[in-house]
């Protein structure tokens, strides 16, 4: 996908195409046998049905020169780079720079990367936006228009436009880790080869600006984060929150590489969100207990971070520390003044931390409402399964109350 937009010059087109050349691959491979390099057959065969169209649209003359110019450098028929990593990587990132160009606004750069490089679904970014999805969808139009129309390069831009588009970029990468590390909705809580991408692509842009210390931290954070997806979720497919995790199954060299690009990245002055961040991953992943876990420093950290980006869901972080970090009354009076102010109406990880420090209170039959708030807002099974078992919890630890108190 990432070839055929940067060949065609329009994204639209490089999607029907390739779909075309995945049905038309479905029809012939199965007699004819899988070509030697699969890749550059439906390259080839997209170009040559884009090329198709474009006759048939009477912009032939024009548009089918460029094509062909474009080919020439990106796809020879039968070419050899089946295993070519580096080209794969390289059209990756010339496609999430060409996305986050300046021209287009921040939200329209996120959206459109995180559809067209990872495949997140239309409904799945609105979630992450917070926004209704006609409103995503009229905004990924838009910023196809305007890279179209406007003739925006597909290519790394030179060092000194760098900096223009780096902060867009560093964030499409941290949303594709995210999306993969927590999957807003379907039977999987973790999608790994999302997070496999996000480090991936994490790497080549800091090899590509080895000087960037945010990069390297935004590295470390993600590798800090993944080093723990074994123990999320048990052989059952049960969700395990993080104190109850067995740390075995971390991965340690991870973390110790993620820790030391925090550590470098921090050194280089850098104090971004991605730096700070990154700072509280490694406290979690470096607590060789849930209970020497040092939330008090966490805690302070959500502060400075909310200093860096001030934003309603890193105030719920910051109120889970104060909390465990052993008041928990304080931090069940932020996420309440938190809900009062309704910017998290839909936001089911809000209701769930008031439940789980309800529950800590023994208030059980508060907990068992914040639970069901939190079940009734949730879109992944996984999490679903989790809230539905701990509102069962909270309903039979309701009725033993009651019937204790009439005893």
């Amino acid at each position: 996908m990432a070839t055929l937009i940067g060949l065609l010059g329009d994204f639209d087109l490089a999607e029907e195409m390739l779909q075309e050349a995945y049905a038309t691959a479905l029809q012939k491979w199965p007699a004819e046998g899988t070509p030697t390099n699969p890749r550059a057959w439906l390259i080839s065969t997209a170009r040559h049905k884009a090329i198709d169209r474009i006759r048939r649209d009477r912009r032939f003359e024009t548009k089918s020169e460029e094509i062909s110019r474009s080919a020439q450098s990106i796809v020879q028929p039968g070419a050899a780079v089946e295993d070519d990593d580096d080209m794969v990587s390289d059209d990756r990132l010339r496609l999430i720079f060409t996305c986050c160009h300046p021209a287009l606004p921040i939200e329209a750069r996120v959206a459109l990367t995180l559809r067209t490089v990872c495949g997140v679904t239309t409904e799945e970014i609105s979630r992450a936006f917070l926004v209704p999805v006609p409103t995503m969808a009229q905004r990924l139009v838009r910023a196809k228009s305007k890279i179209r129309d406007a003739g925006i390069p597909y290519r790394v831009p030179l060092q000194e436009d760098l900096r223009d588009r780096l902060d867009a970029v560093l964030l499409v990468i941290y949303l594709i880790f995210n999306e993969g590390y927590l999957a807003s909705s379907g039977d999987a809580l973790i999608r790994r080869e999302m997070c496999t991408e996000a480090i991936r692509l994490g790497r080549v842009l800091c090899e590509l600006l080895p000087r960037k210390a945010e990069a390297r931290a935004l590295l470390g954070l993600m590798l800090l984060h993944d080093s723990r997806t074994d123990a999320r979720v048990s052989e059952g497919g049960e969700l395990i929150l993080l104190e109850e995790q067995d740390r075995s199954f971390w991965r340690w060299e991870q973390i110790r590489e993620g820790t030391s690009l925090v550590e470098s990245a921090l050194r280089s002055g850098a104090a971004g969100t991605y730096a700070v961040q990154g700072s509280i991953a490694a406290l979690h992943a470096n607590a060789k207990t849930a209970k020497q876990t040092d939330w008090r420093q966490i805690a302070g950290l959500y502060g400075v971070l909310l200093q860096i980006e001030p934003s309603p869901v890193i105030e719920v972080n910051r109120a889970v520390a104060v909390a465990m970090s052993g008041d928990l009354e304080q931090g069940l009076a932020l996420l309440n003044e938190l809900q009062q102010r309704r910017e998290l109406a839909e936001f089911h990880l809000l209701p769930a931390a008031r439940a789980d420090l309800l529950r800590r209170l023994g208030r059980i039959g508060e907990a068992a409402e914040a639970y069901q708030r939190a079940l009734g807002l949730a879109t992944n099974d996984i999490e679903r399964k989790f809230l539905r078992r701990r509102v069962a919890e909270m309903e039979q630890g309701s009725e033993k109350q009651g019937k204790e108190g009439t005893i």
